[in-house]
């Protein structure tokens, strides 16, 4: 695949970036190397390879969903400055 300035100038405009000519033509450049690269790695033979979803062997722990209450209603609702009707009493925030 052939990268063209137009294709570069045109993927600019797209992106809302303004380009110089020498700019231009440095991004070309770069864009077909890449290009070659990737084409380059589209030619491995990868049958047989199990793809890797995570290289440390680590997993995610979690902890059990457990509720350990540590004081009743009624002693929290002591420590609020305002309570009503077992609840905790705020005032009204606009």
């Amino acid at each position: 695949m052939s990268v063209s300035k137009s294709d570069v100038a045109h993927l600019a405009t797209l992106s809302s970036i303004s380009l110089g000519d020498d700019e231009l033509d440095a991004l070309t450049v770069d864009l077909e190397n890449i290009i070659t690269y990737i084409e380059q790695l589209q030619e491995l033979d990868t049958t047989g390879v199990e793809p890797t979803y995570q290289l440390t062997g680590l997993a995610n722990v979690w902890r059990g969903d457990e509720i350990t209450p540590q004081l009743s209603r009624e002693k929290l609702l002591a420590l609020a400055p305002e309570s009503l009707n077992n609840q905790v009493k705020v005032p009204k925030v606009l």
